[in-house]
């Protein structure tokens, strides 16, 4: 054995010591994601350029604005030659960008209609609400209808009529088959709907009076028409596109060929031409005298237009589910659709959620188009106002108003899309 033992055991800790100045803290943090080479320096150094030149310039013009005047001529004399906005025309004009034309003394009946979606949606979208909300989520479109165009009560209920009707005459003709006794179903329903409204509204308007003043589709525009398109769009546009996806990916030959042919026709014309469509040529399709509402043409299609791309959207994530899970809804004894509404669609649909709320975010935005048709949506509605004596020449204030509220109405969808995919989110494996 040698004297010298070249083992060392060290008999106790060493203390704690602090890392590297370079290695913690802010200099760490600037370093990892700002300048980590020279390519991210120089982008970091460019972004800060744009964005001190930016809040320079625009921040003195938001912070010096004027609220109360009552003209841009106005609005300069307060400023005195200091450059600022002039906010007053919003805070002037903030109903005529809401409700458009619609009568003042009426505010309350779109205001009310807006209240009662939240509540018809709150079941729909978050499930701690009671489910029993739905039945009310069933009866809202007719009485928002009836809150927004006025009118007799009993035209949305003579409607819904009609689904009673289908639903009994399905019923009665369970024996024939399922899919004779739906036909005979669609066909009563249809026929209800042509039929029966005139006569037996004027019926039961007469026994008992429910009425509120009528409004004219010209008088509404502002929020308030590109919420009725684009909410109605949505609500309608994804029941069917699940069903077109269904039909593309159906064996059935004819049901394969009509989807195909109706998603490829509409991906293919675009939206405008569809509201020019609706504009001035649905009226020649149909019968003699018949005065189809302009707002309701429009809404048909814009929700046809958005049910060619949703269907897409389905069909992707219909396609991304691996063979198994049909195998194992064959397994399991389902028929056709019990499978696809058990095992099949929730995962498709949660699959699908991102394409779908970026099809409804774009839909929203594209309620703008109806001005090309006349009708006064946001935009159209800035014009009018720009044109007008008192605000003649006020431009960046009415859009960034519109600008500011279409981005809540479209940030709102995208952080409930978001909470969605975090509250169905399984790992799927």
């Amino acid at each position: 054995m040698s004297e010298r033992n070249p083992a060392f055991v060290r008999g106790e800790m060493l203390p704690a010591r602090e890392p590297p100045a370079g290695q913690t803290g802010l200099l760490k943090l600037l370093r990892e994601n700002f300048f980590k080479d020279w390519l991210s320096a120089l982008l970091t150094v460019m972004s800060l350029i744009v964005s001190v030149w930016f809040v320079c310039s625009v921040f003195p013009w938001l912070f010096d604005s004027v609220w109360y005047a009552h003209s841009l001529s106005e609005c300069r004399e307060i400023l005195n030659g200091a450059e600022g906005a002039c906010f007053a025309v919003i805070r002037d004009r903030w109903t005529q960008l809401l409700f458009g034309f619609y009568p003042p003394v009426q505010y309350w009946r779109p205001v009310l209609a807006f209240a009662l979606m939240v509540v018809a949606l709150a079941p729909i979208l978050f499930p701690p609400v009671p489910r029993r909300l739905l039945r009310f989520s069933v009866v809202f479109p007719g009485l928002a209808y009836w809150l927004i165009w006025g009118g007799t009560l009993w035209l949305p209920v003579v409607v819904y009529g009609g689904f009673a009707v289908g639903a009994v005459l399905l019923r009665m003709t369970a024996r024939l088959g399922a899919g004779l006794g739906a036909g005979l179903a669609i066909v009563s329903v249809l026929t209800w709907w042509f039929v029966a409204p005139g006569p037996v509204t004027t019926v039961l308007e007469q026994l008992l009076p429910l009425s509120l003043a009528p409004v004219a589709s010209r008088e509404m525009g502002g929020f308030l028409l590109s919420i009725v398109i684009g909410v109605t769009g949505i609500s309608l546009s994804l029941p069917l596109g699940i069903v077109l996806a269904l039909g593309r990916r159906s064996k059935m030959p004819l049901v394969k060929t009509i989807s195909v042919v109706f998603i490829e026709f509409i991906r293919g014309v675009p939206l405008i031409t569809l509201l020019f469509t609706a504009s001035l040529l649905l009226n020649y399709f149909l019968p003699p005298g018949t005065n189809f509402d302009l707002i309701l043409r429009v809404i048909i299609m814009v929700t046809l237009f958005a049910t060619a791309y949703m269907a897409e959207v389905i069909r992707g994530g219909l396609a991304a589910l691996p063979r198994g899970q049909y195998e194992a809804a064959e397994a399991l004894g389902l028929d056709y659709w019990k499978a696809q509404r058990l095992v099949i669609m929730p995962q498709a649909l949660k699959i699908s959620i991102p394409g779908i709320v970026n099809s409804f975010i774009g839909l929203f935005k594209d309620t703008t188009l109806v001005v090309f048709i006349g009708l006064l949506d946001p935009i159209a509605l800035s014009n009018s106002i720009r044109a007008a004596t008192d605000w003649q020449g006020i431009y960046w204030e009415l859009f960034i108003f519109i600008g500011a509220l279409f981005f809540v109405f479209c940030f709102g969808m995208s952080r409930y899309s978001m909470h969605l995919e975090r509250r169905l989110k399984t790992d799927h494996r």
